[in-house]
């Protein structure tokens, strides 16, 4: 029986299992041992089935071999952002009631100054690299531990945290199934199956992103437990990507499509330099994908551009490349186990065709925002609950969306979805990256802002905005055209690429109170 990491790590202890940015490579056995420590030592500090972990780490073998433990021994992992603030980094370290908390030095004045607010006693604080005050050395858990496996191994899960959207962030919470880790493993590396990834081959698959994201333990974490090789990055940047492709024989990574972008503006030179055969599945998905963007993509590595939809909460829909090329621009047809709704603001259920919010309900059963049975119930209608998009269905149950209900823009009572007129901005060669958003109009009540980032080497003037204008002509209608065109030098992103669109909007409605 294949079983999860903890058996195959057994079973072929000189796999190597993980390669850490900068190359340093880990073989299953090690990390295997190393995760057993953590989970006897912790218990040795009383840390007990059902208690949670915080983490804020890089992507490194540590915060790898924290998730091999914590799935091993029933507890809940919650890894934090490391970009957000210390009071929000206290919050969840407080909201999550985690019993024990690990981070890294190069984050020592953001985590000592969280530190301050936080509930977790200092016996169970640990620091990674270094020193940080009130923190114990993480080799610390582990010295002087048994390497075997521990007694009464139950499965634990992860605990994300949603970005907090409205209010503050609230960390989305399942029932601890009991299974045996392994057992428990194996189902959870069934989601792959749905892309076609199985154990077959040398897969290798490549981390891009933080791993606070869903998506690296979904697809990370998957990823392990079906014995493929991780390598990780520990920041994005698009030519070392395509190196790292070359390098290790990449076959699948989790990609945004905002990384698809930046790579296909590399110089020709730069692209024909690396060899990408080797992928298999380049996974996509967090915000719509330009149409031209991913039929580039298609053009440059074959048919392995698959995309699904779906959330922290689940999901969700899948759609292969060729049903893309069939359908553009759809997110494709749910999975076996789930099934969408697309339904008014009534809660009723709007014609084929016909935009409304979209819901979703998986087989695997239901989730709830830790501690908050309103924000819970709100996003529910029966046993479907949503995030907020909005999008439709065709006639053979394809599934489009068209953009989240927060960001939509209301003009003169007229419905405008900023990823539709982005999509556009990002396929004229000057624009490095776009924004659009609503702004206060006395009139309209909104109009349409598009904050742009030029590409490389073109000059942020009035003749730019003249050429982007230009460019719209025709390719959409004229009532979804910017009113206004600002520049930035560099679009607020998180290292995975998703766009802080609040960051743009806010000066712009200081004072107000925006429509939606």
């Amino acid at each position: 029986m294949p079983g999860g990491f903890w058996q195959r790590a057994e079973r072929e202890p000189g796999h190597v299992a993980l390669v850490e940015p900068g190359g340093t490579e880990h073989t299953a056995g090690d990390l295997l041992e190393r995760a057993n420590q953590l989970v006897h030592g912790l218990r040795a500090l009383g840390l007990e089935t059902g208690d949670s972990i915080a983490t804020v780490l890089p992507n490194s073998v540590e915060s790898v071999e924290v998730y091999l433990a914590a799935l091993q021994a029933g507890w809940f992992l919650t890894p934090i952002n490391f970009h957000l603030a210390a009071p929000e980094i206290a919050y969840i370290v407080n909201d999550c009631e985690a019993k024990a908390f690990v981070t890294h030095a190069r984050f020592a004045e953001l985590v000592e100054a969280a530190a301050k607010e936080i509930d977790v006693p200092e016996a169970t604080r640990f620091v990674v690299g270094g020193a940080v005050g009130g923190f114990r050395a993480y080799e610390e858990i582990g010295a002087g531990q048994p390497t075997s496996m521990p007694t009464e191994r139950t499965a634990g899960m992860a605990m994300h945290y949603t970005s907090g959207t409205t209010g503050r962030p609230k960390g989305v919470k399942r029932t601890l199934t009991g299974l045996d880790p392994d057992t428990s493993a194996e189902m959870f590396a069934m989601f792959l199956a749905l892309f076609g990834i199985g154990e077959e081959g040398d897969n290798v698959h490549l981390v891009v992103a933080p791993n606070y994201h869903t998506a690296v333990t979904m697809f990370g974490g998957s990823s392990l437990q079906l014995g493929h090789t991780v390598v990780q990055m520990d920041r994005w940047e698009p030519e070392e990507t395509l190196r790292l492709i070359e390098r290790y024989g990449v076959t699948h990574s989790h990609m945004v499509p905002t990384m698809f972008h930046r790579m296909l503006a590399l110089p020709d030179d730069v692209k024909d330099r690396y060899d990408v055969s080797s992928m298999r599945w380049a996974v996509h998905a967090a915000a719509p994908c330009p149409v031209d963007v991913k039929r580039r993509m298609l053009e440059w590595w074959g048919p392995v551009i698959y995309e699904y939809y779906g959330a922290t909460e689940g999901g969700g829909t899948l759609v292969t490349p060729e049903e893309w090329l069939a359908k553009p621009g759809t997110v494709g047809t749910p999975w076996p186990i789930s099934q969408i709704q697309i339904l008014g603001d009534a809660g009723e259920e709007v014609a084929t065709g016909e935009i409304g919010t979209v819901y979703m309900r998986m087989d695997t059963g239901q989730f709830e925002y830790k501690d908050d049975p309103a924000k819970t119930e709100a996003s529910r209608q029966g046993e479907f609950f949503t995030v907020g998009d909005m999008g439709y269905v065709d006639e053979d149950g394809s599934l489009f969306l068209v953009d989240r209900k927060s960001d939509m823009i209301i003009a003169g009572g007229v419905n405008i979805y900023p990823a539709e007129i982005e999509a556009e901005l990002l396929a004229f060669p000057k624009v490095g990256d776009a924004a659009v958003f609503g702004v206060p109009d006395p009139d309209l009540g909104e109009q349409i802002k598009a904050v742009i980032e030029p590409a490389e080497d073109v000059a942020a003037d009035d003749e730019l905005r003249s050429e982007i204008m230009e460019f719209l002509r025709g390719r959409l209608g004229k009532y979804k055209w910017p009113r206004s065109i600002d520049f930035i030098e560099e679009m607020p992103r998180d290292p995975s690429g998703k766009l802080y669109k609040r960051r743009l909007r806010a000066p712009y409605w200081e004072d107000r109170e925006r429509a939606i």
